[in-house]
């Protein structure tokens, strides 16, 4: 995708400094496009946990190279096992993390010590471009129900969609997964209007997917995330699309916390709930999201505190909340199967159901080792 002109991915090598990688610190976006270099493990699980780097399969990506980082001073049996379980525990509800630091692993365990370093940035590199032609395959496949909806109504009018977080080119190393689709929509010059949620309480939604769409020109308005049910209620809403960190084997989904509520009005409305993913996210191993998926528990002052410019432009913090008060912060929650309309991946689109991923991935599961 492009910034001001300009194309990037959100994670790359420079070509002067192959032995480091850069990022977007995104917890200074919109209003600051920072780089961060980072050339350690440390460097790496610190944008992790910290949120500088976020998105599911974005985080795989980084993590992968954080791996690598770890071999350079050490590429001993011992440190790979070491560096890989403590890159794993950084974030623990977005499965792509430990599927792509599994994979590093089974790549390099069977390597001479010797040839790991280099190994193991080839395959980072490779994590990354799949990730790029992945996340296409799926805008190409959610396009089609876009279109779809296009069609039904003549062609006429607009087709207003609503998505929760962050589910674009920011969040993976370029495309992103829920907005790839519409971002081929509106290149092909279908009208398309997204509500985008605020998504409370890091305000992903508002920060990060209201700039994405703005960069690139596609019409939104922002909306507080209780706001959503009432548009579909209007009927100012054709489809839901969002992202997601892990789907069950049984097509359970696991998101930022507020798309269980978004399903439930979705479903009493009869407005379709896509989700949109890459293979790397299902967890073959787990079957019922909302008894197995852990759910990460943030700081409180997430919750507290909100950020944003104050009147003179200055990037800054304030309480919305008394001093004495405490407060909750599940990152994420799961959506039953049973609210999911359907799930689209880089191998096309499919019921929220074992029948239905087993369809597009036969032998998955089966191939998947236990935990």
């Amino acid at each position: 995708m492009k910034i001001n002109g300009t194309p990037y991915r959100s994670v790359w090598r420079p070509l002067d400094d192959r032995k480091s990688i850069r990022i977007f610190d995104q917890t200074r976006l919109p209003w600051n496009l920072e780089e961060l270099e980072l050339r350690d493990e440390e460097a790496v699980a610190h944008a992790i946990c910290t949120m500088q780097v976020r998105g599911a399969p974005l985080i795989g990506a980084v993590a992968a190279y954080g791996l690598v980082f770890a071999l350079q001073n050490d590429a001993s049996d011992a440190s790979l096992e070491k560096s890989a379980a403590a890159l794993v525990e950084t974030r623990p509800t977005a499965i792509n993390l430990r599927w792509a630091i599994e994979r590093m692993v089974n790549h390099l365990r069977p390597l001479p010590a010797s040839q790991r370093v280099e190994a193991g940035y080839l395959e980072a590199d490779a994590i990354c471009d799949e990730d790029v032609q992945v996340n296409e395959a799926i805008g190409r496949h959610g396009l089609e129900l876009i279109r779809e909806i296009w069609e039904r109504k003549g062609r006429q009018g607009t087709v207003n969609l609503l998505t929760h977080c962050n589910a674009g080119w920011i969040a993976t190393v370029d495309w992103g997964t829920a907005l790839a689709p519409i971002y081929m929509a509106h290149d092909e010059g279908i009208p398309v209007h997204v509500w985008v949620d605020e998504t409370r309480p890091r305000n992903q939604g508002s920060l990060l997917t209201a700039w994405e769409l703005g960069s690139h020109g596609v019409a939104h308005t922002v909306i507080a995330d209780n706001a959503g049910g009432h548009y579909m209620q209007a009927g100012r809403v054709d489809m839901v699309i969002v992202g997601t960190d892990r789907v069950t084997a049984q097509g359970d989904v696991a998101n930022k916390i507020g798309t269980y509520l978004k399903a439930l009005a979705a479903r009493d409305n009869n407005v379709p709930f896509w989700v949109a993913l890459p293979s790397s996210t299902i967890d073959w191993r787990v079957q019922d999201g909302v008894k197995e998926i852990p759910i990460e528990e943030r700081s409180q002052d997430e919750v507290l505190f909100v950020p944003g410019l104050d009147a003179h432009g200055n990037q800054s913090r304030v309480r919305v909340a008394p001093e004495r008060s405490p407060a909750a912060n599940p990152a994420f929650d799961v959506t039953p199967a049973r609210l999911v309309t359907g799930l689209i991946t880089e191998r096309g689109r499919c019921d929220a159901s074992a029948a239905g991923l087993n369809r597009l991935f036969p032998g998955a599961a089966r191939e998947t080792p236990s935990a």
